[in-house]
């Protein structure tokens, strides 16, 4: 049964504006909840299955929204020494591609920087990149426009030659472009943790001593599984910019990070649905929230409904629900030598 939660989730989404009959306000949450979600789900990656921390993986996703903007509305800036970058604007779609390729770069550089000495270095190298990269977007005028914000960012354009062309400007529309999207990424981190790559990335997690000794090498598993989920978080972030059609430095913020970690963390970490179902409930509470109570009040419900979650289910929602209904746990010993089943 647990099996099919996955499509039976993705079927109701599938349905859920009909039901809610369009309803912009409803919408939107539910578009900026999806981004969000597929965030997270690039930090259970590495939270979940490596049990790496990453308190500054709101810098991938900034970097995706920038570099996605950038692309599509080109720009004309001074290097120094006389040097000039002109950049003519190109489709939204090919501003997703880079930047996704660009969030990855930066996971790899900060996996190379880190890995080799992991733990608390890892979380300050992290918290240090997103800094310096809000300061660089803050500071960076001429590019970026600073606190100004970049505006009329284009919305995404799909379609092929000879078949037409279908700009994606209104809210039902992106809302399926998200869905899309975080279901391909859904699929990826599925096919991903069920192979050998993701046997070595709990190995690791569970046991790295045992790890090492059996031929995983661990800088070059985390700095792959760093990329992956830079990657993810970039192309949510471009999804973002595209949707709001407007971003500034603010999207660098370190609640967005804390926000991630607890739909991972409430979700349960290390699972497949883990983070859908923390994103879910995280993401549309606060709306859910809104109409009944001043803003003070939400945020105090908000973390009480969190410390009951991790009170009544430590390992979070899914995991502790699957142990509720009778489900036996995933086996962690034979890690290294057989695959396990990932808790969906």
């Amino acid at each position: 049964m647990t099996r099919l939660l996955p499509l039976a989730l993705l079927a109701g989404l599938v349905a859920l504006p009909l039901a809610l009959g369009a309803n912009p306000y409803l919408l939107n949450a539910l578009i900026v909840t999806g981004i969000l979600t597929i965030g997270a789900m690039s930090l259970n990656l590495l939270l979940g299955f490596t049990g790496q921390l990453s308190l500054g993986h709101i810098a991938f996703f900034g970097i995706g929204a920038y570099v996605s903007a950038l692309t599509s509305l080109g720009f004309d800036v001074e290097l120094g020494f006389g040097l000039r970058a002109v950049h003519e604007p190109w489709p939204p779609v090919v501003g997703f591609l880079l930047a996704t390729v660009a969030a990855g770069a930066c996971g790899y550089l900060i996996g190379r920087l880190s890995f080799r000495v992991r733990g608390a270095y890892f979380v300050i190298v992290t918290i240090s990149f997103a800094e310096v990269v809000r300061l660089v977007a803050l500071n960076w005028v001429e590019l970026t426009q600073g606190p100004l914000a970049l505006t009329n960012i284009p919305a995404f354009t799909l379609g092929l030659p000879g078949l037409g062309f279908w700009t994606l400007k209104s809210k039902l529309q992106n809302y399926y472009l998200v869905l899309a999207v975080g279901t391909l990424c859904y699929l990826l981190i599925a096919r991903l943790v069920h192979s050998r790559f993701g046997r070595a990335m709990r190995g690791l997690k569970e046991n790295e001593s045992l790890a090492l000794s059996v031929g995983i090498n661990a800088t070059r598993t985390l700095t792959v599984a760093a990329v992956i989920s830079a990657a993810m978080a970039g192309a949510a972030g471009s999804l973002y910019a595209h949707y709001l059609r407007i971003i500034d430095p603010d999207v660098f913020l370190f609640a967005t990070t804390v926000t991630m970690v607890i739909m991972v963390v409430a979700g349960g970490k290390g699972t497949l649905m883990g983070p859908v179902v923390g994103g879910l409930i995280f993401g549309l509470l606060p709306v859910a929230l809104r109409p009944v109570m001043a803003p003070e009040a939400q945020w105090i419900v908000y973390g009480l409904v969190l410390i009951v979650i991790l009170f009544v289910l430590p390992r979070g929602i899914v995991p502790g629900m699957a142990a509720r209904l009778g489900r036996r746990p995933a086996r962690s010993a034979p890690v290294l030598e057989a695959s396990p089943a990932v808790p969906q």
